[in-house]
C-alpha cells in the first residue's frame, strides 16, 4: 500500500465524539514508552504526525488521524504507567474500554510489545480482556533494531511459546522498527487486505 497523505482529524476522550464516517479504524495500544507513535509516524510516513516524547503516558486522548482520505490509524493511551495516580489510571482505563467496546468502526487493534521485553503480566492480561470480549487485534513486536538478529528472533520465539501454553492460536504477528522501518510493508499490506472486507 502506498500511503498518499495522512492528517490529524480529532482527539477525544469520548467514544460518542469520533468521527461519525463509516469508515475502517485501525487502533494502537501498548504501554507506555513502547514506541507507539514513532510507529504511527513510521507507517504513515509523517515524522511528526503521532507526537513522540521521552516521557511515557503522554499520550491520553483518543487520537484520529485519516490516511488515503478513506481509513483511520487510531492512537490510543497507553496502558500501565505506573507514576500516574489511581484515579487517573482507572479514567485513562475507561476511555480504553468504551472505545474498544464500542467502536464499531474499529477493524482491528494493533498491540505494541517491546521486543526487548519478556512476557509482562499487565499485557497478557491486557490480551486476554481481548479475547475474552471478541476483539480483533494482532501483536506488534517493536524496536527490533535495539537487538541483534538471533537475540530477537529468540525472545519474539518464547513470547509466542509462552502465549501457546494457554491459547489455542496466535493472533496475526508483526515484527517491526521504527528506525529501520522493519515490518512497515506487512502492517499495510494487512490494512490493505482488512479494508477490502465490508464494515459490520
Amino acid at each position: 500500500m502506498i500511503i498518499n497523505n495522512a492528517r490529524f482529524v480529532i482527539s477525544n476522550t469520548d467514544v460518542k465524539k469520533c468521527p461519525p464516517e463509516s469508515r475502517h479504524e485501525y487502533a494502537f495500544i501498548g504501554r507506555s514508552n513502547v514506541g507507539k507513535s514513532s510507529l504511527i509516524n513510521m507507517l504513515t510516513g509523517r515524522k511528526g504526525l503521532a507526537m513522540t516524547s521521552a516521557t511515557p503516558g503522554k499520550t491520553m486522548l483518543i487520537n484520529h488521524f485519516l490516511v488515503n482520505d478513506s481509513w483511520y490509524i487510531v492512537d490510543l493511551p497507553g496502558y500501565g504507567y505506573a507514576q500516574r495516580g489511581k484515579s487517573s489510571r482507572d479514567g485513562l482505563r475507561k476511555i480504553i474500554e468504551n472505545y474498544i467496546l464500542n467502536r464499531m468502526q474499529m477493524t482491528n487493534l494493533f498491540v505494541l510489545i517491546d521486543s526487548r521485553h519478556a512476557p509482562q503480566k499487565i499485557d497478557v492480561e491486557f490480551f486476554e480482556w481481548l479475547g475474552e470480549n471478541g476483539v480483533p487485534f494482532s501483536i506488534v513486536f517493536t524496536k527490533v533494531d535495539k537487538l541483534s538478529k538471533e537475540a530477537a528472533k529468540r525472545n519474539i520465539n518464547n513470547y509466542c511459546d509462552y502465549l501457546l501454553e494457554s491459547w489455542e492460536e496466535l493472533p496475526p504477528i508483526f515484527v517491526t522498527s521504527s528506525e529501520t522501518k522493519t515490518g512497515r510493508e506487512n502492517i499495510l499490506d494487512y490494512i490493505e487486505q482488512l479494508n477490502k472486507l465490508p464494515l459490520e
